[in-house]
């Protein structure tokens, strides 16, 4: 007896929508194999079906390739890793190499959340010379130091998007067209950024517009291949050294070799039904301004006073440094805000198994120093704490609940000054109140702050039903992965 090649097709066709509709997050490679030839292998969208897990950036480029990671088995780290890179090529303007960040990792075999600080490296003084004194470059050293914690894919394969994406193009999101239009003029003075981000009429390059960046393709590329030490220690960082004196930063071979990315306790507060909150520490004191706004929140404050209290307790640290915990606890603290602060970017993610990490990324001035690093494509950071260089509010929390060892929520906000409150916002109404996470962005998070937030009010493992990931709808950003509810 024989079988027509269009009735195999269409029993091959039955068994895979029968695989598909099959309960569970797992894959179904094992079942469709003998049939299909075997499922897309791990490392390759689609090795896993089913629920996902969620990702929420300001860049929808950066979110599919984080969604991307987890449809080929990486972890939530893996995927922020991989989404890191990916801002560095698709949001310049604040994320990039010569720049760095802060997050912070879940993990339930852990039952606790770290944070890994690469804040872009401070100088000792003014560099003779320097015109735009640089910060030492730290958002490589610190991804890396990030895919330590929780590695799934190997590190070299979640950098080659980004590499993909400098070397033949990636189309100009509507978050980097504004800001573009907002600094374009004195951002142009800079060939290398010209070449980059103008049009040949000389006009900034709108959305849906392609970008091709063969420098940057080129740089990571080669730490990619030699590893993320080049960089510092390497062939790289001596071509750094120089080629950063021509764009007026003056990085030595020292400060290249001495900077790298720290693993510290983060800043944790009780929530309810036995929940723990954890914010970024200093020195990424948005993390503590979040804290303190929750924590006037949680006092019945509303969310003004709330943030100005945020906001007096950043300031607080930058004035005297000290144990966060302390200035936490201090019942009056002077009215005071740390004055106008860089920008930054936000990012959410978490994957099938609970995993959950939460950053935020900055180059400490929109599109940084406004100097590309000739032969290299990136732009420089400028150093904080010199002139009128101020380092942003980084702000990111994590919820987790350690007598489960479960994931409940991840939160990361930019918008300058407005960041901290974007996170504490919309945290407060969502484990205060429940309120749903659209309503608590829309009813907690204060202009000109955007927060990407994800839910799991049922924690993970467990419930992925019941998981949500939304983006700032006043922002430009996407969430891909669980259901929007």
């Amino acid at each position: 007896m024989t079988t027509s090649a269009s009735g195999f097709r269409r029993a091959r066709f039955l068994l895979l929508a029968a695989a598909l509709a099959l309960p569970g997050c797992g894959t179904v490679n094992n079942l469709l194999s003998p049939i299909m030839g075997g499922g897309p292998p791990a490392g390759a969208p689609g090795f896993v079906r089913g629920f996902l897990g969620g990702v929420a950036t300001e860049d929808p480029a950066a979110a599919l390739i984080a969604r991307n990671v987890l449809a080929s088995g990486g972890t939530a780290t893996d995927a922020a890793v991989a989404a890191g890179f990916a801002l560095a090529v698709t949001l310049p303007s604040r994320a990039g190499l010569g720049g760095g960040g802060a997050c912070l990792s879940f993990d339930p075999a852990k039952g606790a959340t770290e944070a890994v600080l690469f804040l872009p490296g401070s100088r000792a003084g003014v560099p003779a010379g320097a015109d735009r004194p640089a910060a030492v470059p730290l958002l490589a050293r610190g991804l890396f130091g990030l895919h330590t914690r929780n590695p799934g894919r190997p590190f070299e394969e979640l950098m080659a998007p980004a590499e993909q994406l400098a070397r033949f193009g990636t189309e100009v999101s509507r978050g980097l067209a504004n800001d573009l239009a907002a600094v374009s003029g004195p951002l142009f003075a800079d060939p290398g950024a010209r070449a980059v981000f103008a049009r040949p009429d000389g006009q900034p390059k709108g959305a849906g517009e392609t970008m091709v960046q063969p420098e940057l393709a080129g740089t990571l590329g080669q730490l990619r291949t030699a590893g993320v030490g080049d960089l510092h220690q390497g062939s790289l960082a001596r071509r750094l050294e120089v080629a950063s004196r021509t764009a007026g930063g003056n990085l030595t071979l020292d400060e290249l070799r001495t900077g790298l990315p720290n693993l510290v306790n983060p800043i944790e507060l009780p929530a309810r039904n036995g929940d723990r909150l954890a914010f970024l520490p200093p020195p990424a004191d948005g993390g503590l301004a979040a804290a303190a706004t929750f924590v006037a929140l949680q006092g019945g404050a509303n969310l003004n006073d709330a943030a100005r209290r945020g906001l007096a307790a950043a300031s607080a640290w930058r004035q005297g440094g000290g144990d966060a915990r302390a200035i936490l606890a201090a019942t009056s603290l002077p009215a005071a805000e740390p004055g106008p602060v860089g920008a930054s970017t936000g990012l959410v993610v978490f994957d099938r198994s609970g995993n959950a990490v939460s950053c935020a990324f900055t180059v400490n001035n929109l599109f940084g120093t406004g100097r590309m690093v000739p032969g290299f494509g990136f732009l420089m950071a400028p150093a904080p704490n010199i002139g009128q260089v101020r380092p942003p509010l980084l702000s990111a929390a994590l919820a987790y609940n350690p007598n489960i060892k479960s994931f409940r929520l991840a939160a990361a906000a930019s918008g300058q000054e407005a960041a901290p409150a974007g996170v504490a916002g919309p945290v407060a109404l969502q484990l205060l109140r429940s309120a749903a996470p659209r309503d608590a962005i829309e009813g907690g998070s204060p202009e000109p702050a955007r927060t990407q937030l994800a839910v799991c009010p049922n924690y993970l493992p467990g419930y992925p039903d019941r998981c949500s990931i939304v983006t700032d709808p006043r922002g430009a950003g996407v969430a891909l992965g669980a259901i929007d509810r």
